[in-house]
């Protein structure tokens, strides 16, 4: 499969909108340096606020109400991300069908909103009709039984025809996430890989697939460069960004990022979910390592939560402008939210830092630990799928504002 070798002209901010870059010095430098081809990205995910609103939500600074997406610009965030799911009636959505939330249509329509208020757009592709994460990469209903060339071919029309749709939409995307925190694969069994790092043994693609359990890396592969070439045939200057969820494992996103690098998957940008570390300094070790090593790649903080300012530090000062930003998970109403309800925080408050509860498959490598009880079934919920109530901002958004300004962004 023929890829286009081509960098992002991921867009020059210009106060707190973005313009599509010029073909010259600038666009040279990012392509060549992975440094970030504009200002900062103060990034957030925000996919659930259509669910909310339907549900009554309302957001407030102070006693105001305000559009939440424009809150969020006005303190200082210049981009958004969204999520995308193949059928999500089938699947996320099947409580509320009709809604077919973080389906195309609803995309759209959030997508519209996010470019009228002249912010940064990316999306991330759960190819799946439901949550895609490091647990989870489940096969849509449409693509069951789809051999490696079959479900290449759905990818890279899938990632297409959703980019083609969004800028027909009035809603054009900057920048696409080839898949969502993919670090042991997706489309299971198909493209799942095990890494050597999370295993203690020696990993091959001949010995995975021999097992009958995993595709290995050159199926991934395969996925992953037909999901790129979908997404430059609709948008030819996007940028492209795949999603590790380990950002603080630097042996595995090591491992993870040279296979990928070796079988030709071309990437701009890599993002790494950033929520808790194993042991103080994690995070930083695999930053510093990366630039090092990949000297032609940004990075990014694809999803996080607690220690903000920190973190958004630890990216923001990279060398070379090597870091391009960071993207807040649902900072409405998950983990340390931005927002209160009710008097309290919309979330469950911060994480620590350390883990303390031992190792997850969400966090770890690999599974759960050896005797771990497997987690209790949780009931079926009924009613709206969002949640409704007055959101009011809190004061860890003014650390957005404060951030914007120092980075001049």
């Amino acid at each position: 499969m023929t890829i286009i070798d081509r960098r992002s002209t991921l867009g020059l901010g210009l106060g707190l909108g973005f313009t599509a870059l010029k073909p010259g010095a600038t666009l040279a430098k990012a392509a060549s340096t992975g440094a970030r081809p504009g200002p900062t990205m103060i990034g957030a995910d925000i996919s659930w606020i259509p669910e909310d609103e339907a549900a009554g939500a309302r957001y407030f600074v102070g006693s105001a109400q305000k559009d939440p997406i424009l809150l969020l610009r006005d303190a200082g965030f210049n981009y958004i991300r969204l999520r995308i799911f193949v059928d999500p009636a089938k699947g996320y959505s099947r409580r509320e069908p009709d809604k077919a939330w973080a389906g195309m249509a609803q995309t759209i329509a959030l997508g519209k909103r996010v470019k009228q208020a002249s912010m940064g757009l990316a999306l991330s592709f759960h190819y799946s009709d439901i949550w895609a994460d490091p647990e989870h990469q489940g096969v849509p209903a449409a693509w069951a039984g789809m051999d490696l060339k079959e479900l290449a071919q759905a990818v890279e029309a899938h990632t297409r025809n959703s980019l083609a749709a969004m800028r027909a939409g009035g809603a054009p995307v900057d920048m696409a996430v080839i898949g969502n925190e993919i670090t042991f694969g997706m489309l299971w069994p198909m493209g799942r890989v095990r890494l050597a790092t999370s295993t203690g043994n020696p990993v091959t693609d001949a010995t995975q697939q021999r097992a009958g359990v995993v595709g290995g890396f050159d199926n991934l592969a395969a996925l992953l460069r037909a999901g790129v070439a979908g997404a430059r045939k609709a948008e030819p200057e996007i940028a492209i960004q795949l999603h590790n969820h380990l950002g603080r494992h630097w042996p595995i996103v090591q491992e993870w990022t040279d296979a990928l690098i070796a079988r030709g998957v071309d990437f701009d940008v890599l993002g790494m979910s950033c929520y808790q570390q194993q042991a103080q300094g994690d995070w930083a070790t695999t930053f510093d390592n990366f630039v090092k090593r990949y000297p032609d790649k940004g990075l990014l903080v694809a999803e996080y939560s607690s220690r903000k300012r920190y973190l958004n530090d630890l990216v923001h000062d990279l060398p070379g402008k090597r870091g391009w930003g960071t993207f807040i998970w649902e900072p409405t109403r998950h983990q340390e939210a931005l927002f209160d309800k009710d008097g309290r925080n919309a979330g469950e408050g911060p994480k620590p830092d350390l883990l303390s509860q031992g190792l997850n498959s969400a966090e770890a490598p690999g599974g759960t630990l050896a005797g771990a009880p497997p987690p209790a079934p949780k009931p079926e919920p009924t009613g709206p799928m969002g949640h409704g109530g007055d959101y009011v901002a809190n004061s860890l958004l003014d650390l957005y504002a404060q951030m914007a300004k120092d980075y001049g962004a």
